[in-house]
């Protein structure tokens, strides 16, 4: 081939590329100036009052198309696919209880974003925040609402694979004394005191008591369940093969995503029930993989979300193993359950 024909063929392939290019850059555009219009046919949502005050609620992020796409909305805990009252507030992460909500959110800045962390009342409005250093990923309140966690990835963005990092932070909503990362806990493992460099924690759900929680430790490519104490900054590894755990109202049991042999390496996961009397784990009724912090709606039954259309759809199963899932919600996340 000439040196011509050599030339005219680099150019040529150079503009194929170029038209790619601009074609996926149009597409995107594209798709994301739609994301700002409302779709036939899905959820309505109207901008009004949204409170965490009270019961018989349900609060979590839209995502549905539309003005109001992201923010904090509310409907009726007994009629979740009926129409959303949007905040106005945009959270990545939330949750809520008694009247505290914890806010994730995105700073977008001319290079990069940085991401912060919003204690909110029960009117939503700012009490206190703080600067957290990685994507936000979980986020939880205790029943009391006198503590807050959330969960940062600091390197890699997947609990799928083994190459990630993670920071988990715990704050007193009331003094605002923050604990920046659990890794400064004393750890027990198997009854004796343990130390590694790549230990990561995620995941926290509090009891009632203003003092215990529970959450993941992950190291030497094991994850094992661990029951935290605040005052004493201890954890104590407990059961293993456990991720996301989240507390029955009861406190008895705890429901967690566990990886189960044979599946796919970033689908991995099967919900599960571990009661903490007996330690014995009951399979749940949904078969899809489950990347995400399951929800105590009531001592029966758990929601939890699934890839949809839009990014994700809410959907509850029996906490017992029995019934089926479900869809609830579509185009939503970050569910909290008020009262």
């Amino acid at each position: 081939m000439s040196v011509r024909n050599r030339v005219l063929v680099l150019v040529s392939a150079l503009a194929v590329l170029a038209g790619v290019g601009l074609a996926a850059v149009l597409h995107a555009s594209a798709r994301a100036e739609r994301r700002d219009h409302t779709q036939a046919g899905g959820p309505r949502v109207t901008s009004g009052a949204v409170s965490l005050r009270g019961s018989g609620r349900l609060v979590f992020r839209n995502l549905a198309w539309g003005p109001h796409r992201d923010e904090l909305t509310s409907v009726p805990a007994d009629d979740p696919d009926g129409p959303r009252t949007a905040a106005g507030l945009k959270c990545l992460r939330f949750y809520a209880a008694a009247g505290t909500g914890v806010c994730l959110q995105a700073v977008h800045g001319p290079v990069s974003d940085t991401y912060r962390a919003l204690v909110l009342d029960a009117s939503l409005r700012t009490r206190a925040r703080y600067d957290v250093p990685g994507i936000p990923s979980r986020a939880r309140v205790s029943p009391t609402g006198h503590f807050a966690a959330w969960t940062a990835f600091v390197g890699g963005d997947s609990y799928a694979g083994t190459n990630f990092s993670t920071r988990t932070a715990v704050v007193d909503t009331r003094s605002g004394t923050l604990i920046p990362s659990l890794e400064a806990f004393r750890i027990v493992k198997d009854g004796r005191a343990y130390r590694a460099a790549d230990v990561n924690f995620w995941g926290v759900t509090f009891a009632d008591d203003d003092r215990t929680f529970y959450a993941t430790l992950a190291t030497k490519g094991r994850t094992y369940l661990v029951r935290g104490d605040l005052r004493a900054r201890t954890v104590t590894t407990l059961h293993a093969n456990v991720e996301c755990p989240s507390l029955s109202p009861d406190g008895t049991r705890v429901a967690y995503k566990k990886r189960v042999a044979g599946l796919p390496k970033d689908a991995p996961w099967r919900l599960y029930v571990l009661d903490l009397r007996t330690m014995r784990e009951t399979a749940l009724a949904e078969p899809r993989s489950v990347d995400d912090q399951a929800v105590w709606r009531d001592a029966r039954t758990l929601v939890y979300t699934l890839p949809g259309d839009y990014g994700a759809d809410l959907y509850q199963v029996p906490a017992d193993g029995s019934g089926r899932a479900r869809e609830i919600s579509p185009a939503a996340v970050s569910p909290a359950y008020l009262g």
